[in-house]
């Protein structure tokens, strides 16, 4: 017995050890401030997750109806109209989505196209945004949600007196370190761990990279505007940086990489304290968020203050993501590939 608990606790500690390689590369966000849009160049490419994470590689999608399989390597989509075209072959609808008859599809793109600033109607530059966006923001929050389930069901063993194994007593050292919480603390780390509602998310993003089409967003697919500071910092350099100032904006590889880190800031910085205060009182009456019912909260995002908070409300009303709270992503099926 004793042989097996020690190689239990080596192998736990070679995945802890992992768990603390990816925070260190994912580091916490400092508070988040809106950048000024402006126009660059950039290339698109999408990525089709095969489980339940986003594969690591990156692999284009053939705007011709070709079946998609793992080893893909098909010729990246670069245009919008393009895009527009995959989407309609895959009958992706954000209306059908909304009314919750339709599930959203596990298409995720690495990038925006570089000419989004080039479709004329309003109407249908911003579909492409949200339907680009809105499998992204659903699949870090089906991430953040797994680590939710986990640790509410490390607490009910707790509380029903079993024991913990060595292995998840390490993950929640590794939890309470991302999350910024003391160790021990579960029920502040319980209230941090949680969703960002898809209204709250799309509305932010749309606001903060001026509907996808900012410089920081093509160069560095920075789709809310977070700092960074220190030459080793990865990001780009505001063009109107105010004198004596040193942030940057930082920058991201792929679209996901920037929706996770833009929850993880919410999710940890002091700055939305009330925001998950009042996210976890909501939890208590309604299975629901309701990105509505929080906006109100996210006053220090922006230096704007109210008036940023006020945007925010009237891109989620004006443009009906109330009801895209509520949408799930397809359930993938290695032998159903989607034809795009």
């Amino acid at each position: 017995m004793r042989k097996f608990d020690s190689l239990a606790l080596v192998t736990a500690f070679g995945l802890v050890a992992g768990l603390f390689t990816v925070a260190a590369v994912n580091p916490l966000d400092p508070l988040t401030r809106g950048p000024k849009a402006d126009l660059a160049k950039d290339t698109l490419a999408i990525d089709v997750a095969s489980g339940g994470l986003m594969p690591s590689t990156i692999v284009g999608v053939n705007p011709a109806n070709s079946p998609l399989a793992a080893n893909l390597q098909a010729k990246p989509l670069h245009s919008s109209s393009a895009l527009s075209l995959t989407f309609e072959r895959m009958g992706y609808d954000l209306d059908a989505v909304g009314n919750g008859g339709q599930v959203v599809p596990r298409l995720f793109l690495a990038n925006l196209p570089s000419d989004l600033d080039a479709v004329r109607e309003p109407k249908n530059r911003k579909a492409i945004f949200f339907k680009t966006m809105l499998p992204l923001v659903l699949q870090a929050n089906n991430e953040i949600l797994r680590d939710r389930k986990r640790l509410q069901k490390l607490i009910q063993q707790q509380n029903q007196g079993l024991a913990v194994g060595a292995v998840d007593r390490l993950w929640l050292i590794v939890m309470y370190e991302r999350y910024r919480v003391k160790r021990g603390d579960q029920k502040s780390l319980l209230s941090r761990i949680d969703i960002i509602p898809p209204s709250i998310a799309l509305a932010q993003g749309a606001e903060e990279s001026g509907w996808g089409t900012s410089r920081f967003v093509k160069l560095g697919n920075a789709l809310y505007g977070q700092w960074a500071w220190g030459a080793e910092a990865k990001g780009i350099i505001p063009a109107n940086r105010d004198s004596g100032k040193t942030h940057k904006i930082r920058a991201f590889d792929t679209l996901l990489d920037s929706v996770r880190a833009y929850m993880r800031n919410l999710n940890t910085h002091r700055a939305y304290t009330q925001f998950r205060n009042v996210r976890q009182g909501l939890r208590q009456t309604a299975p629901l968020l309701n990105g509505l019912q929080l906006i109100d909260y996210l006053t220090s995002y922006s230096e704007r203050g109210d008036k940023y908070v006020n945007a925010l409300r009237s891109i989620i009303m004006v443009n009906k993501l109330r009801r895209l709270d509520g949408a799930r992503l397809s359930e993938f099926s290695a032998d159903k590939n989607p034809n795009i």
